[in-house]
This record gives structure tokens, C-alpha cells and sequence, in this order.
């Protein structure tokens, strides 16, 4: 079972994505305007002879636009011409030879003017060339006879044709040429051979042109080498030898360069293409070579290594470029380097491309055409297709260089200008129109749409619009409210309005409003928002034996406005529901299950707007057989790896493979799974390629174009997977051009200035030819200027010199030497961002209160970003505290606010502080200016806790307390509280509360009695109020169980006191006074209980012993009349409660006959000395005094 990824489902809403965000708004069709080129060949337009020539030129304008065309900077009159045409209603010309005549005769260089009564645009001026496949002349090569160890040149000297062949090399037979280090084609076409081996003799060797219009490849005759040898034997084993050079008899040489010549040269790129530095040498050993740049490193993220590393690729080359680079050829014997020094020019390109200009009457504008290139291209402005200086004077109108300005403009200044930018290597074209319109605001979108869309989704609202002056555009919600930006919403300068998740409370209608000086117009969008379909029950992976009964189930939730369509596919492809299958709307049930209904089911629960995807695996086994006890017995296992694959009935796409099972362990096999490998793009690594049931042994194998493939087969049962077989003989399909482009293309700038492309490159299996290569193409949005285009290897490219963060169309298409793959769809890009340009103004603080203030801001304007906003960020510091004496860290901290917002709060500040705060717009290259500083403060609060309160107790009778000020006083202290309450177990007395003067940092309390507890609270204030309490307890009393660690410490400074050793004394001589009483008493006959412990000595850190005194009682053991007090103070109750097992040592005391109690005064250790005279030594006032010492 397994949930699929929907893909992505055209809805409603999806046709608003596809309109323009940028901030180019164009005049309705029904407004007059002066003419705009719209579609126009490229400049260097080169035709196949054997097609009609066309050459394309369209524009649009009110007037529609009138035609004409010049060839060679001269009036081409059509009309003479019975061959050349002009499509109706366009410029297209269309030059026909069906009637004969002679392609070459109309190459030259044409431009299309567009006209109308206000103006006339101009196209490229486009260089006209026919294709040239001219044949490879006849020659008869002889022999090349080269002795073993020398190096060889196989020239190819191709045909000059136009465009430039693709070059290869094969054998007669059309057996590729194995190429690596020590064979391989150079740039030029030529084949280098740095040291030629005997081997080199099995084949010939030809050179191949593919000529790119005529899709014709023509052979040059072959090659046959004689190679001199002192070894004739071409012995296979010698070829992995360590040293095969010296096995042969080859002498070994120092390396040499076959190309380029000598020790240096130069070259010259244009900025913007890639550079292609080539160093071939020869020598035995066969050199390695390596590649460095004078001065610091290669440009890692740029240049490649081609050919085994005897080409240098630099991708998208930029002036940084240029300098001097060396290439190293080394081998054991020595190395050389040869030096290339690289001049890196540049073809004019725009920095700021001219814009037509939308101005309502008196209003001021500009048209500005900067360009730069190396050398710097010279600018020439044109009127119309004339030359500015030879046009009418208009006094409302300054040339200042690459910058026109218009000032008060009228209706006659409409006209279309040209901005021309060239240098010696190329140049550009632009046209842009001056128009004059007075008109008020106007939808140009139906009114009232609907729109649907999936909860969570995002969506936008398109409000396209016009009017002159440009109007300003804002969205209401359900008529009321204020304008919708920041947040969950974000406008776009055309007035788009993007939801980023929708919600169910966005349902509703939504008002734009469009306004300017002559008034305004609206139009109104009804938004409704719908459940996404949902399968909450996926059909499950199930194994079923042949004739039995399978359901699949597939229960789905959706919104219930929408209609569903619940559809199955097995296999992805359509399943044809049969008389044996039943469809049902939450399952599919087969009956009588066959092998061939094993497979994928994949389930489709559909609405119009979106879908959802369910997938399991359904296995049929095959009848077997009944076992008998004996065979039910045998283990099961693994199977038995497949055997003796063979491949037959070859075809130019498919293969049939057939195997032998291998043994199945008792197991039945269920299924086959063919893997592939190829060894061009991943040599030794296996892809899965089919699966079929596991009683198939021979499949037919669809194949991709131009891999050489080899197959392996696993066995599969219930048990798990066999060993891989043994991999088949090889086979290699014929080439094709592509049938899919590169996958996850995108385009984001790395740099304020540039956009990198990138995708994901296709594999072997999707290459279907060599030199996979990909044609990058890419304009600006909503342009409508001619693409630009570079043919790349990798899977990225740099797009350099880009305005700031503007939208990009992007389009990546395959290409193999076999051709082009399908038209690529496109992709929108953004160039890189720039930091912002502005601050957020007008900032307000509000003070809310000790800790916490509100921000309010007033947005910066949408084109000062450079980017995409991220956050409007405040940046604040303590700078001070209002108490002079405190020291406060004047670190900077930040609050962030997300989105398109203009107020916020910033909380966590200390009270009773001066801040000062500053303001920045983030987009996602940093931050922007720092707005103006404002200083603010905060007012006093509640203080921080006091810090390290202790709680001490020298003595029964006092408690003392101590305290340091607060770390954070948050004000200025009017005093210290303290609340403190005694506690005896569950019994709590009265709180009592005391306050203290702001200096006061010590406490002592006089003990009620010296059995309860205290419980401490101690708070600092200040005229808000007290602040946070600090809580401690007193130690606890030495009779309880379990005495915490500072009471333990405070025993330790009790033990010292003068008055402690006075007590205990005074404990000892009452003690020896009692025992000696004992003793007589005892001689008289008297009984009476003992009670201690025994190993302990006397003393206050035993938590048992409450005085050291003795019960006594008569042989009745009757209470004494009252009550006697213990040495610590405290009243002993008259009847015991303890009994007198508690007395004993565990156990081990001995009674009289009488009942009394015989005990054991003597320490463990004496105790078990004397064992056998207890009663002696129990009577012994000496034994009793050591035990209690």
C-alpha cells in the first residue's frame, strides 16, 4: 500500500497564475497606440535549402501596423519579386522555390519596419544564411604505418558547412571508437593517439560529420594503421601489466605537446560563453594532464574537466575570467606546461534595457538605455527608424546621453524610439513607444469571476487593469475593511493579489479598486474554498492464491459540491473492468483471480480541481500441489539463483530475455525482477528495470536508445530474494534524439546580478544518443524578447548581468548528436536580489508597559526591496538603566515581524532602562539601511528576586537571615517582604509578615519553640509592586529522620559552641547518676525496662535518641505518676508507645522469668566476646557507661 504524489491538477485558479507579476502594464487594443514588434527571427537566421524561406516579423498596434522591409540597408520592393510574398496581416516574408530558383541568391541582411500614424518599430536587423552540407572529397588513403610508442595525429579536416558538423569517429563497420587518456578526439575533430599500441590495429578508423539541417552524417573513408612493433604478439595479458610499456619493448619518453604547439598562446572569449582551453600530449607513459590558473584558483563552481582531463571548460565566462592559465603534462619520466593567456571581450549587454512609456497629458517621463560591453559600446538613439538628430525639433523633449527626458508632454509627442548599442562584436535593438493617453481607470478581466480552490492551497487573484495616469490598485474583503497587504495576503505591482494557504475564512468576494485623477473603476472576484479529496482507505499489497476472490478497497472524502470520479489503473495504464471484475464505489473486486490479473492497482479518486492517488501490489500464487507430511516438513528457503541468461530477437528497442529458475526451496517463486546496468554514465551500478510473475522464465525488455545494456535476474518467494545471476552478454541499442528534457529546472539568482539554472540531468536511460548536451534558453517575462539561448553539458547555468529580482521565462531542452528532444515547457526564474534600498519611515514607539512596547512603521515601497521581503526587523539595545550605579550590557537584540506588516511588539525588556531601537527591511539577501535611531524608556517594574537568601540557625532558640539585593531592581527598592509561617508535619501556623527598609539585608528571628519548622518568602518592591518571592525553609529539628545538608552543616558549627559541650557534659554526669540508681534498685530486686540503641554514640546526630534518659516502672510495669521532662525541653508522654522488641537488638534481648527486660549494654563487638555471660555483664554500670560513651 503506498500513497501516491497527485500530480499537479489544472483547476480554476491555476489559469490566474499564469498571468505577468512584473510591473509592465499594456495598453488595451482598442486604445490607440504606436506599433510594437512582437515575433521576429533570430539575427543570424539560418535556413535548410531545401524548405521555402520565411522569415518572420509581427506587431501589433491601433492602427494595426503596415509593413515593409529592407535588405542590405535598402528598400527590398516585394512586389517585384514573383517568389516573395508577405503573410496577410503580418510582416512575414515567405519566399517560395517550388517554381525554381536558387536559395543563395536572397542571403543577405534584412530588417522589418512596423508603421503606423504614430510611429514605426524596427526588428533586428537579420543576417539571412543558407545551410551548407557541402561532400567530402574523394581521397584514397594509405596505410599509416607508425612504430609501437609513437605518437599519432588522424586528422579529420571536415568539410566546411554551415553551421559547423558535429564531428565523431567510428570504425567502418560503425563501431564507436573506445576513447580514454591515451586515445581520444580533440576540439578540432582530429584523433590523438599520444603513444600508439599494438592493438590499435584490430580496427579502422573513420571520421563521421553530422550535419545538423540535412540530419545527414557522412563518412570520410577509413584509416587502416600498420603498427611497427618489436613484440608482433599482442599478447591480451600485457595490457593490465604494471609495466606494459617496458613488457613491450616500448621506450619510455618524456612528454611532448601534439596540441597546441609550443609553450604558449592566446585566446579570446566573448564574456558570456564558455571558454574551452585544450592541451594534448603525448608520451610514454601516457601524461596526465592538470590544469592551474596564474595568479589563484580555477573557478570551482564554473569550470569542468572534459575529455580525461585534457579539456578545460569555464561555463558562462565574465572578466574575472581572463588572466593566464597553464596546463601540466606529466608522466614518470618529466613533464612540460604550455601557457594560454585568455582576453576575455564582451558584446554589448543591457544594464537597463529601455521601457515603453504610458504618460497622461503634462505628465514627465523618461526613456533610459544603458548598455555596457567590452569594448564600450557607443549608443545611438533613432526616432521612428530615423536618426534622432535628423528628426523634428520637439521642445518638450533633452537627449542627455543614454537617457531621453520628456517634460510636459502632449499628444504629439507619441512616436516609438530605437536605443542601438553596439561594438565590434554584436549589438542591440530595442524599441520602446512614447504614448499619450488621458483615459480613466478600466477592467480589462470579466467581471464577477468565480474562482474555486483546495483548502491549504495558494491561490491568486488576478485584477488586470489600465488607465492613464497609471491608476493605483487596492483589494477589499466583502466590501468592508481595510486594504488587504501583509500577512496571509501580498499584492503584486500589477495588482495581483496572492493568498499563500488558503483557509476556510477566506472564503468570500473580493473587491479591487482601481484609481486615478479621472476616477476609478472596480471589479469583484468570489472566492470559494473547497475540501481536498482525501483516500482515508488505501487499498492494501495482498497475495492471493489463483482462483480465489480479491477486493481492493479505495474509500475517499471529498467536498461534496465538487463531483468524484473514482477510476482504477493496473500497471498505469487504464484497467479494462471485464465481466470477472466488479467496481464498486469505494473498491474493486475480481473474481476467480488469474496470473494475469497479478500487478499494480493504482486508485484515482478525481474532483475538477484536484485528485488523490492510492497504490498496492497484487500477487497471484499458483495451484500447487497438496504435500504430503514428509515434504510439508522440509525447510523453506531462499531460491536458487536464475542461470544461463540469453538475449534473442534483437531489435532496435526491445530484447527477449530468456532464463533458467533456479531451484525455489520449497518455496514457490512469485516473482522475477530484471535489473539492468550500463557503463557509461554509472558502470556497476544495477537498476531495477521490470518485475514479472514467478511463472515467467523469458520477457520481452523495452530499451531506451543508445545503452549498453547487460541484465541480471533475482529470484523472489515468500521466504526473501535469491543472489543476482550471473550478468547476460551485453547489448547496445541504436541512438535516437531525446524523447524528455531535464526534470526540477529552476532558476534563482546566487548574486544581486545574476540567475543560476540548474535541473536535474538525465540519466543513460533517457540520454538516447551521445554528447547529451542541453539547449538553455531564457527572457524576461512578458517581454516578448527574443530568447536567449547557450548550449550547456552540465546542469547549470549562470545568467550574468540581470536587473535586480525580475521574473524569467526558462526553458531546458535535450539534445544528443542525433538531435533535439521535445519542445520544454517553461519555467519561471527570478534573478538575484539586492539588498534593499530604504528604511522603513515614520516610526512610532508606544510604550505598553515595564517590559514591552508597540512598534508601528510605514512600509517601504514595493521596487526599493530588490527582492522579496521577508521581515521588517528592529534592532534594540539597553543603553542604559535609570539607577546610575547599575551596570547593564548594552548587547543588541533583535525582533522579528514577518510579511508585508506595519506594526508589532516587541516584549522581554527590562524596566526602568533607556533603549534605543532602529528599523531595517530584510529580503532574502540581507538587511536593508537602518532607519533613524529612536530612543525610548521603560518604566519602573517589579524587581527580580533578592538573591542568595540563606537561612541559618545557630542555636535552638534564633534563626537567622541574610540576603543580597536583586539582580534586576527593575526601579528604585522601597523595601524587602518577608513572610514566614511555622509548620509541625501537617499542622501550619499563623503567616506572619515583615517588612524591611530598601537597605536591609539581614533578619533575626527568635524560635516559638525548638520543635517547628519555618517556612521563609522574601520578595523585594518598588512603587509598582513586590516582585518575584524566593522561598527557603528552616533546617530541620535533630529528631527528625532525614536532616537536610545545611542543617547538617549548621551541627558541625553547633558541635564548637561552648554551650554544647556545657550540655553535654551536664547529659553524661545525669546518665552515670541514673545508671548507678539502676543498679541498686536492681539489688533490691526491683524489674524495670531499658531502652536504647546500642553502637550509637550519644550525641545530637543521632536521630532516634530524644534525651539519653531511662523509663523505669515497677515489676508491674506501671507508668510513674506525672510526667518527666527530657533534657531538650520537650514533655514525654506518660505511656510508652514503642514496644519492646523496638528496645531490643533486634530481637536478641533476653526476659527474665519475672518478664523484665535483661539489656545489652556492651558494643557489638564486646557483645559477641562474652556471649556465654550475659547476665554478669548486663548488670555492669561500667558496660552501660562505654556503650553510651
Amino acid at each position: 500500500m503506498a500513497r501516491q504524489q497527485p500530480s499537479p491538477w489544472v483547476h480554476t485558479a491555476f489559469l490566474f497564475c499564469l498571468l505577468s507579476l512584473s510591473g509592465a502594464i499594456e495598453i488595451p487594443m482598442d486604445l490607440s497606440q504606436p506599433p510594437t514588434i512582437t515575433k521576429q527571427s533570430v539575427k543570424d537566421h539560418i535556413v535548410d535549402p531545401r524548405d521555402n524561406i520565411l522569415i518572420e516579423c509581427e506587431a501589433k498596434g491601433n492602427p494595426a501596423p503596415s509593413f515593409h522591409w529592407t535588405r542590405n540597408s535598402r528598400f527590398f520592393n516585394i512586389a517585384k519579386d514573383p517568389r516573395v510574398s508577405m503573410r496577410r496581416r503580418s510582416g512575414t516574408l515567405v519566399i517560395d522555390f517550388r517554381s525554381g530558383g536558387r536559395p543563395e541568391e536572397y542571403e543577405g541582411e534584412y530588417q522589418c519596419f512596423a508603421r503606423n500614424k504614430f510611429g514605426t518599430a524596427l526588428s533586428n536587423r537579420i543576417r539571412l544564411q543558407v545551410s551548407k552540407s557541402p561532400l567530402w572529397p574523394k581521397e584514397n588513403l594509405d596505410p599509416v604505418v607508425v612504430q609501437e610508442g609513437a605518437p599519432l595525429t588522424l586528422q579529420c579536416n571536415p568539410p566546411p558547412g554551415l553551421p559547423s558538423p558535429v564531428i565523431f569517429w567510428m570504425s567502418s563497420s560503425m563501431e564507436p571508437i573506445t576513447q580514454d587518456k591515451r586515445v581520444s578526439q580533440g576540439h578540432n575533430g582530429d584523433l590523438y593517439f599520444s603513444n600508439v599500441m599494438l592493438q590499435d590495429m584490430q580496427t579502422d578508423y573513420s571520421c563521421n560529420a553530422r550535419f545538423h539541417f540535412t540530419h545527414t552524417i557522412q563518412q570520410k573513408n577509413p584509416f587502416n594503421l600498420k603498427v611497427l612493433t618489436n613484440h608482433p604478439y599482442n599478447d591480451s595479458s600485457l595490457r593490465n601489466h604494471p609495466d606494459m610499456y617496458s613488457a613491450r619493448g616500448v621506450a619510455e619518453r618524456t612528454p611532448s605537446f601534439m596540441y597546441p604547439q609550443g609553450t604558449a598562446s592566446s585566446q579570446m572569449v566573448l564574456r558570456g560563453m564558455d571558454l574551452l582551453l585544450e592541451c594534448i600530449a603525448s608520451g610514454v607513459p601516457t601524461p596526465d594532464i592538470a590544469w592551474y590558473k596564474k595568479g589563484g584558483d580555477l573557478p570551482s563552481d564554473k569550470a569542468k574537466f572534459e575529455n580525461f582531463n585534457k579539456a578545460l571548460r569555464i561555463t558562462n565566462v565574465s572578466e574575472e575570467d581572463s588572466g593566464e592559465y597553464f596546463c601540466l603534462a606529466s608522466n614518470k619520466m618529466g613533464s612540460i606546461r604550455h601557457t594560454i593567456s585568455v582576453r576575455v571581450k564582451a558584446a554589448p549587454y543591457w544594464l537597463d534595457e529601455p521601457k515603453n512609456l504610458i504618460l497622461a497629458p503634462g505628465e514627465d517621463g523618461r526613456l533610459v538605455c544603458r548598455a555596457n560591453g567590452n569594448p564600450k559600446p557607443t549608443v545611438q538613439w533613432m526616432v521612428n527608424g530615423e536618426p534622432l538628430q535628423s528628426a523634428p525639433p520637439n521642445p518638450n523633449r533633452e537627449v542627455a546621453g543614454d537617457t531621453i527626458i520628456f517634460r510636459d508632454t502632449q499628444i504629439s509627442s507619441r512616436a516609438v524610439y530605437q536605443c542601438n548599442t553596439s561594438n565590434e562584436h554584436g549589438y542591440l535593438l530595442a524599441n520602446a513607444f512614447v504614448s499619450v493617453l488621458d483615459v480613466p481607470p478600466r477592467m480589462l478581466s470579466p467581471r464577477n469571476q468565480l474562482i474555486r480552490v483546495i483548502l491549504y492551497n495558494r491561490t491568486r487573484l488576478d485584477c488586470p487593469f489600465f488607465g492613464s495616469p497609471i491608476p493605483t490598485l487596492r483589494w477589499f474583503k466583502n466590501g468592508q475593511g481595510s486594504n488587504l497587504d501583509g500577512g496571509n495576503y501580498h499584492v503584486y505591482e500589477n495588482g495581483s493579489l496572492e493568498i499563500k494557504m488558503i483557509r476556510k475564512e477566506d472564503q468570500g468576494i473580493y473587491t479591487c479598486v482601481a484609481t486615478n485623477i479621472l476616477g476609478k473603476a472596480e471589479n469583484q472576484v468570489r472566492l470559494e474554498v473547497k475540501d481536498p479529496t482525501r483516500i482515508y482507505r488505501m487499498p492494501e499489497d495482498q497475495v492471493a492464491k489463483r482462483g480465489t476472490t480479491v477486493q481492493l478497497e479505495c474509500r475517499v472524502k471529498h467536498d461534496p459540491s465538487l463531483k468524484l470520479t473514482v477510476s482504477w489503473l493496473k500497471d498505469d495504464e487504464p484497467l479494462y473492468i471485464g465481466n470477472r471484475m466488479k467496481k464498486e464505489e469505494d473498491s474493486l473486486t475480481i473474481f476467480g483471480v488469474a496470473e494475469r490479473d497479478q500487478g499494480s492497482y493504482m486508485c484515482v479518486a478525481s474532483t475538477e480541481l484536484d485528485q488523490d492517488l492510492a497504490k498496492a501490489y497484487l500477487t497471484v500464487l499458483a495451484d500447487q500441489a497438496t504435500p504430503t507430511n514428509r515434504l510439508a516438513a522440509l525447510p523453506k528457503g531462499r531460491p536458487e539463483r536464475p542461470r544461463d541468461l540469453e538475449l534473442t530477437d534483437l531489435a532496435e528497442r526491445s530484447v527477449r530475455l530468456t532464463w533458467i529458475p533456479g531451484d525455489d526451496n520449497n518455496s514457490p517463486i512469485t516473482d522475477y525482477v530484471v535489473q539492468f546496468e550500463e557503463d557509461q554514465f554509472q558502470p556497476g551500478v544495477w537498476h531495477d528495470h521490470s518485475k514479472f510473475p514467478g511463472s515467467v522464465n523469458s520477457a520481452v525488455l523495452q530499451l531506451s536508445p543508445y545503452v549498453n545494456y547487460q541484465f541480471r535476474v533475482i529470484a523472489i518467494n515468500e521466504v526473501g530474494s535469491s543472489h543476482p545471476s550471473l550478468p547476460s552478454e551485453r547489448y547496445r541499442t541504436s541512438g535516437a534524439p531525446p524523447e524528455s528534457n531535464p526534470s526540477d529546472v529552476k532558476g534563482e539568482g546566487t548574486r544581486k546580478n545574476n540567475m543560476e539554472i540548474t535541473w536535474t540531468p538525465m540519466n543513460a536511460t533517457s540520454a538516447f544518443g551521445p554528447n547529451l548536451r542541453y539547449i538553455v534558453k531564457w527572457r524576461r517575462r512578458e517581454t516578448r524578447e527574443t530568447w536567449n539561448n547557450v548550449t550547456v553539458w552540465g546542469s547549470r547555468y549562470v545568467v550574468g548581468q540581470t536587473p535586480v529580482y525580475v521574473p524569467y521565462e526558462i526553458r531546458v531542452q535535450a539534445e544528443n548528436d542525433f538531435g533535439k528532444g521535445p519542445e520544454p515547457g517553461t519555467v519561471i526564474g527570478y534573478s538575484g536580489e539586492d539588498y534593499p534600498r530604504a528604511a522603513p519611515t515614520d516610526v512610532k514607539i508606544r510604550v505598553l508597559n515595564s517590559t514591552a512596547i508597540s512598534l508601528q512603521w510605514n512600509r517601504v515601497y514595493p521596487d526599493t526591496v530588490q527582492g522579496q521581503l521577508r521581515e521588517y526587523r528592529a534592532y534594540y539595545w539597553r543603553e542604559s538603566s535609570l539607577l546610575k550605579s547599575l551596570w547593564v550590557s548594552q548587547k543588541r537584540q533583535q525582533a522579528s515581524f514577518p510579511g508585508d506588516r506595519l506594526r508589532g511588539v516587541v516584549s522581554r525588556l527590562f524596566p526602568y532602562s533607556n533603549y534605543k531601537l532602529e528599523m531595517v527591511v530584510v529580503n532574502g539577501r540581507g538587511d536593508g539601511p537602518r532607519s533613524e535611531t529612536k530612543a525610548f524608556t521603560t518604566p519602573e517594574g517589579v524587581p527580580s528576586a533578592p538573591r542568595r537568601f540563606r537561612v541559618r540557625q545557630p542555636n535552638l532558640e534564633t534563626i537567622n537571615l541574610e540576603w543580597d539585593h536583586p539582580e534586576h531592581p527593575n526601579g528604585i527598592l522601597t523595601g524587602y517582604t518577608l513572610k514566614y509561617v511555622a509548620f509541625n508535619g501537617t499542622k501550619v501556623g499563623k503567616q506572619i509578615v515583615e517588612n524591611f527598609s530598601p537597605n536591609q539585608t539581614k533578619f533575626t528571628m527568635q524560635r516559638a519553640d525548638p520543635v517547628s519548622r519555618y517556612r521563609f518568602s522574601l520578595s523585594a518592591r518598588t512603587q509598582v509592586g513586590s516582585g518575584e518571592a524566593v522561598t527557603e525553609e528552616s533546617p530541620a529539628p535533630p529528631n527528625e529522620a532525614a536532616p537536610t545538608a545545611a542543617y547538617t552543616n549548621n551541627q558541625a558549627d553547633i558541635a564548637t559552641q561552648g554551650w554544647f559541650i556545657g550540655l553535654m557534659c551536664a547529659v553524661a554526669l545525669l546518665v552515670l547518676i541514673l545508671l548507678i540508681v539502676c543498679f541498686i534498685k536492681r539489688s533490691r530486686g526491683g524489674k524495670y525496662p531499658v531502652r536504647e540503641k546500642k553502637d550509637v554514640p550519644l550525641g545530637p546526630e543521632d536521630p532516634k535518641e530524644e534525651d539519653g534518659s531511662f523509663d523505669y516502672s515497677d515489676e508491674d510495669n506501671k507508668p510513674l505518676q506525672g510526667s518527666q521532662t527530657s533534657l531538650d525541653g520537650t514533655i514525654k508522654q506518660q505511656e510508652s508507645d514503642d514496644s519492646l522488641v523496638d528496645y531490643g537488638e533486634g530481637g536478641e534481648g533476653q526476659f527474665n522469668e519475672d518478664g523484665s527486660f535483661i539489656g545489652q549494654y556492651t558494643v557489638k563487638k564486646d557483645k559477641e566476646e562474652t556471649e556465654g555471660n550475659e547476665s554478669s555483664e548486663a548488670t555492669s554500670p561500667v558496660n552501660a557507661i562505654y556503650s553510651l560513651a
